[in-house]
């Protein structure tokens, strides 16, 4: 199993690397850019963790979302059959690397909803 925290920090500094080095930092910053509704979306996911916390400070937070980690053989697979699909839907290898930093925001925010939806079981069961 990943640590999906280790995953996407890692993630994270690989893919702007690359960018680095393949586009330069000008057009990195205008990939990144480009995709502020979805850094943007971010945000008011993170207002209801930060809700859901401070109203569960004080119990137990029970995991209902269990086994959320995925393994490494299938965090390899699933990213080498989306490359294959974006190198040929893409325009090649440049559209192909410029959907990393997409794929990278679905996964937090992914992530981040998976939290909500665990905290909003807990509050469901406290509080009724």
């Amino acid at each position: 199993m990943i640590n999906n925290k280790l995953l996407f920090a890692t993630t994270l500094i690989a893919i702007f690397t690359i960018y680095y080095f393949v586009f330069g930092i000008y057009r990195t910053i205008q990939i990144v850019t480009a995709e502020y509704l979805l850094i943007l979306l971010i945000a008011p996911i993170l207002l209801a963790i930060s809700y859901y916390k401070r109203k569960l400070k004080y119990f137990e937070i029970t995991d209902y979302i269990k086994d959320s980690r995925p393994t490494l053989k299938s965090t390899i697979i699933f990213f080498l059959v989306f490359q294959v699909v974006d190198y040929y839907y893409e325009g090649g290898f440049e559209g192909m690397l410029k959907l990393w930093f997409v794929y990278w925001i679905y996964g937090i925010i992914a992530l981040l909803v998976m939290r909500v939806i665990n905290y909003y079981k807990n509050y469901r069961v406290l509080f009724g």
